[in-house]
């Protein structure tokens, strides 16, 4: 479940913290970039908006962790947004990392990492939380190897799905 408050974790000029509703365009916007820049897709901006804010404001099915610069102005940097996946096997929630994006002058400076790390030390300390798991496009070659170099592993499990929303129209075919 979502961390009991915020989590604030300095780091020279970063500060890692569960997102707030004032976040939600920031938010939107980093999605969109992510979207467009790993899989071509440009999303309605509108439906984009509703689902970051109804996921600020009712942390039922997730919740937003945001990278802050300390340096003058507060402004995000990067974000990750966590959903919730009960198993029964374990008896306990599967947090999925996604929305996975840093804006690119701050990449490869440990943005991601400080991310991480948050997440996973307050998934190790909530006893409802069975382990981390996340999914990358296929052919993301720099983001498996970051998630590589934090530690996550493949998985055995390939993902399928029926997207009702933004599915690839195929000849003949929704």
């Amino acid at each position: 479940m979502p961390p009991k408050a915020d989590t604030v974790t300095p780091l020279l000029p970063l500060t890692i913290r569960q997102a707030r509703p004032e976040d939600a365009d920031a938010i939107a916007a980093f999605s969109a970039a992510m979207a467009l820049e790993t899989e071509g897709r440009s999303l309605d901006p509108d439906r984009l908006r509703a689902g970051t804010r109804a996921l600020l404001h009712a942390t039922a099915h997730g919740f937003f962790m945001v990278a802050e610069s300390a340096q003058g102005l507060p402004r995000l940097l990067g974000q990750l947004m966590i959903t919730y996946e009960w198993s029964d096997w374990r008896n306990g929630v599967f947090w999925w990392i996604q929305s996975v994006y840093v804006d690119p002058v701050w990449r490869r400076r440990g943005v991601f990492r400080r991310l991480h790390e948050v997440v996973m030390a307050q998934a190790q300390a909530d006893p409802a939380v069975c382990g981390v798991r996340l999914y990358v496009e296929g052919d993301n070659a720099i983001a498996k190897e970051v998630y590589s170099r934090v530690g996550m592993t493949p998985s055995t499990y390939q993902v399928f799905e029926r997207d009702f929303v933004l599915s690839k129209r195929t000849p003949g075919g929704r």
